[in-house]
């Protein structure tokens, strides 16, 4: 079996965290990226090889600021997610400017990728455990039972919240045998002064466990599932209503219609394609959703190097 690669996706414009190109940000103790640690923990777990998926207008930066210096230690492929890249047959429509989103972002690796890979967000911390979990999973043997069998780190969802607004996390159903058997995208979560977490599915506000998982796009999948994954992408290109030409583009809601990767895999999962094993984690999440989070951030930066967590400089 080929050795699991690391693909990061860095192309997101974090319109949230106020325009600025956030996953170069420096938040560590020597003005290390969220991206540093996330290389560094994968390359402890095992993975040698990372794919960063990237804009073409942010690759000179990208490469200078963190590409170059990955590249020291660890193999490394950009690939560019544009939103003109589409399967033959289809085109960008006319005032769309917002990413495909993530589903799209990691096929743009299908003629990079020939092995298992993890998928992990440019600007997220996840810890240590999660990448040795995915690892250990990936360079296991699956069945060929014709399903396509994947991970998902599953994380506390008390332990991914931010103080600084709402957040949309992927509210994880799990069977009793660690099973995932369905995502609901929840959007609006937030702790209230009460301590209650409530978020909004499917247009309704409901209280939701501060204990129970979620997904933060942390996965683990065969090569094979690339074919499934444009096969979907198309699905969702042919169902997307055209957009209104009375609306400005920028508040035609048809123009932001996002292919997820949760939402993806969970109608996989509902139409039994898909068998997903929870690799639960007890680290902290945490990343940078609003600007007003990069203090939060390089204060835990700062802690877990005090206590040798980390070295500063980070040694990548």
């Amino acid at each position: 079996m080929k050795k699991p690669a690391l693909v990061v996706m860095a192309a997101g414009i974090g319109r949230r965290y106020g325009g600025g190109i956030k996953q170069l940000a420096k938040v560590g103790p020597s003005g290390e990226l969220v991206i540093d640690y996330s290389v560094y923990d994968a390359k402890e777990a095992g993975f040698d090889t990372v794919v960063f998926i990237i804009r073409k207008e942010i690759e000179e930066d990208f490469k200078q600021i963190i590409g170059d210096r990955v590249s020291k230690k660890m193999n490394v492929i950009y690939v560019y997610q544009d939103l003109k890249d589409l399967p033959e047959g289809f085109a960008c429509p006319d005032g769309r400017t917002k990413p495909w989103g993530t589903g799209h972002a990691v096929l743009c690796c299908k003629d990079v990728l020939d092995g298992p890979f993890a998928v992990i967000n440019a600007d997220d911390y996840y810890g240590k455990e999660a990448f040795r979990l995915i690892y250990d999973y990936l360079v296991r043997e699956q069945k060929e039972d014709g399903i396509h069998h994947l991970a998902m780190a599953g994380f506390i969802l008390g332990n991914t919240l931010s103080d600084n607004g709402t957040v949309t996390r992927g509210v994880c159903h799990v069977s009793e045998d660690g099973r995932l058997t369905g995502i609901d995208e929840t959007k609006e979560i937030i702790k209230g002064a009460d301590g209650v977490v409530t978020g909004v599915y499917a247009g309704k506000k409901r209280i939701l466990d501060d204990k129970g998982l979620v997904s933060m796009n942390f996965w683990g999948f065969r090569q094979s599932f690339m074919p499934r994954l444009e096969e979907g992408f198309k699905t969702f290109l042919t169902n997307i209503p055209e957009g209104d030409p009375n609306l400005d583009p920028n508040h035609d809601p048809h123009l932001k219609e996002e292919y997820l990767l949760p939402i993806m895999i969970d109608a996989m999962i509902a139409s039994g394609e898909a068998d997903v094993t929870v690799l639960p984690t007890n680290d902290q999440w945490f990343g940078m959703t609003y600007a007003q989070d990069k203090e939060y951030v390089m204060e835990r930066f700062r802690d877990m190097c005090k206590k040798g967590v980390y070295s500063t400089p980070l040694e990548l």
